[in-house]
């Protein structure tokens, strides 16, 4: 099942995509809940981002095609184990909504990713239990600046400036996450390509190491990391994070004022 949250009017809600149309959930979308008989064509609805998250984890170099270019952080290592940091829910960048550069970022780079969906609260959970914690997987760009990562000693706006975390447009319930194709695109041109089959750490693997150190709330978002060299954003260009069975989560850039 694909599950969009979006607004009509005043009012924001979650539904079911059936095709080019919504179906409205009754109820609760990370619990108990039923299919509203209503029928909505997604063309007249804004969608928003999937999930309002408490919080942000997101794994650093986590394709063994992204050490090279991580460099200092890791050297030429393959990271024993997962290499978690934060990103801010202010940084949360619905589909369709621009990537803003800030003036003095320096290099800014898009990083499409595979992105789970936690579904209930989540504290102390096994590697084998976790993905029971996950409620589905949705796209994601975790948009950064490298020349802050190399000038700042934490990575707090580097990774977590406003809409430097797109996520959408859906959540994809019930697929397999250890084998999709994610591919982005910039300007309609191809620069990353993998499988998810390559994560060094797993989706179990982060959501319980993650869990070990802070408790996770339905709707918290785990970026699973990028893979390969990542390419620079200019204002006026098109980022396009494509994930198979989620859909394609597209955002224009430009500059901040």
């Amino acid at each position: 099942m694909l599950l969009a949250r979006y607004r009509k009017g005043e009012g924001e809600s979650y539904g079911a995509v059936e095709g080019e149309q919504l179906r409205p959930i009754v109820g609760d979308s990370f619990g108990d809940f039923h299919l509203g008989e209503e029928s909505i064509p997604i063309a007249d609805v804004q969608l928003l981002a999937p999930t309002r998250p408490s919080k942000i984890v997101a794994a650093a170099v986590n394709y063994p095609s992204h050490v090279p270019q991580a460099g200092s952080l890791v050297g030429d290592r393959i990271p024993p184990k997962p290499e978690l940091f934060l990103k801010p829910p202010s940084s949360v960048t619905a589909p369709g909504e621009d990537i803003v550069l800030p003036l003095d970022a320096g290099r800014v780079d898009c990083e499409g990713e595979l992105v789970a969906v936690v579904g209930r609260r989540c504290r102390n959970v096994s590697e084998a239990a976790a993905l029971d914690y996950v409620l589905g997987y949705t796209c994601g760009n975790d948009v950064s600046s490298r020349d802050w990562q190399k000038e700042d000693l934490q990575w707090w706006r580097a990774k977590g400036c406003d809409t430097f975390a797109p996520v959408g447009p859906f959540i994809a319930t019930g697929i397999d996450p250890t084998s999709l194709e994610l591919r982005t695109r910039l300007n309609g041109e191809i620069c990353q390509s993998t499988s998810t089959s390559l994560l060094i750490h797993g989706v179990a693997s982060l959501v319980s190491t993650a869990s070990k150190a802070m408790t996770l709330e339905p709707g918290d978002l785990v970026f699973t990391g990028t893979p390969g060299n990542t390419s620079p954003l200019s204002p006026g260009d098109v980022v396009e994070v494509e994930v198979e069975g989620i859909g394609i989560l597209r955002n224009p850039v430009r500059s901040g004022s």
